[in-house]
């Protein structure tokens, strides 16, 4: 008896099942399958129709009074194996066409996820226009980093990571920020913040970098005011404490003030939502957020780990890293006084 190879029910059910919330959609063929290099449909025998049409309701367990729609079969890109489009009616509705393989001899139905992979990893996000530290644009590794100016899990690990990857990589790894602030319920002064970083990184990539290790490792300094009072009453002096701040950087940096100061008050948050927007669509939804050549690492993680990604790119690179890293050993604990041992003189002896 032919045997079936099948998906788990689990995802067969979810990608049959979805299709009640759907408008109606006529049944294609697996010619017409989006995404499927396939070749005009033959008809499928009613018998292998069947075979298709049980399993499908086994696996996903279909309601009864459904009806599955099995297309025609057309040759797909994979050798050996046909394509078929399923659909199912419920209740007047009919799901999207769902693609599966039929292997030739007709035994094997399968189900397959194809991605493209063409493209280098590292260029899937882009460090274009952004201040840069470490390497230059053709370091071999380039970690972008989605960040918070108001997280303290950022602050710890930029105040800690980065320091070592430069002090190990040197101009091997190239650095660079994307901003991705929190929303204001939660971190009041992290969208003005990344604004303000921004107008001096238009003039002064130095400058940018001295903001962000500032309000980095001085966090709770730049949120004390909310300490005497409520967000709404303190977040305008929060505000203008961090123009302030970077005004007196872009005059340090010797800056076009005027420039960013028309910057700052304009308060454009257009291109911080584009930054957001490019995380969101990398599935960033917290910081930190790293990813090294496209390597995805979310949360403040161990500096160990870190380094053996970048050793790995190094590596696919073509580029030898540094010796095997050696964590440093804890500190040896305090030594604890010992207990009072009682003599001839102590009280009550």
């Amino acid at each position: 008896m032919p045997i079936l190879r099948y998906l788990p029910s689990l995802l067969l059910f979810a990608a049959l099942t979805t299709c009640g919330c759907h408008a109606q959609t006529p049944p294609q063929s697996a010619a017409s399958a989006p995404g499927q290099l396939t070749k005009p449909g033959k008809p499928i025998s009613p018998e292998l129709a069947r075979r298709v049409e049980v399993l499908l309701r086994q696996k996903a367990d279909l309601p009864p009074q459904s009806t599955v729609n099995v297309g025609e079969r057309a040759t797909s890109d994979l050798p050996g194996w046909d394509t078929v489009n399923v659909t199912v009616t419920n209740e007047g509705s009919t799901s999207h066409p769902i693609v599966f393989y039929v292997s030739d001899d007709g035994k094997t139905l399968a189900q397959f996820t194809r991605y493209d992979i063409s493209a280098d990893p590292r260029a899937l996000i882009s460090d274009t226009g952004r201040p840069a530290r470490g390497g230059p644009e053709s370091a071999p590794v380039l970690l972008i980093g989605f960040d918070d100016l108001e997280c303290p899990y950022c602050a710890k690990f930029h105040t800690s990571l980065f320091p070592a990857v430069t002090d190990r990589y040197g101009d091997k790894v190239r650095i660079v920020y994307k901003d991705f602030p929190l929303p204001t319920d939660m971190h009041p002064w992290a969208m003005r913040a990344a604004v303000d970083v921004n107008c001096l990184a238009t003039q002064s990539p130095a400058g940018y970098w001295n903001l962000v290790d500032y309000m980095h490792s001085h966090a709770s300094e730049i949120s004390a005011p909310f300490q005497t009072g409520p967000v709404d009453k303190t977040l305008p002096v929060v505000n203008q404490n961090l123009d302030k701040m970077t005004h007196d950087q872009g005059v340090f940096q010797k800056v076009d003030v005027a420039k960013l100061d028309a910057c700052l008050a304009k308060q454009d948050t257009t291109g911080i939502a584009a930054s957001q927007k490019i995380g969101e669509g990398f599935n960033v939804d917290s910081t930190p957020t790293l990813f090294i050549n496209g390597d995805k690492i979310t949360g403040a993680v161990d500096v160990a780990f870190v380094f053996n990604l970048i050793d790995t790119a190094l590596r696919v690179q073509g580029v030898t890293p540094p010796p095997p890293y050696v964590a440093p050993p804890p500190p040896a604990p305090t030594p604890q006084p010992s207990a009072l041992k009682p003599t001839a003189s102590t009280p009550g002896k």
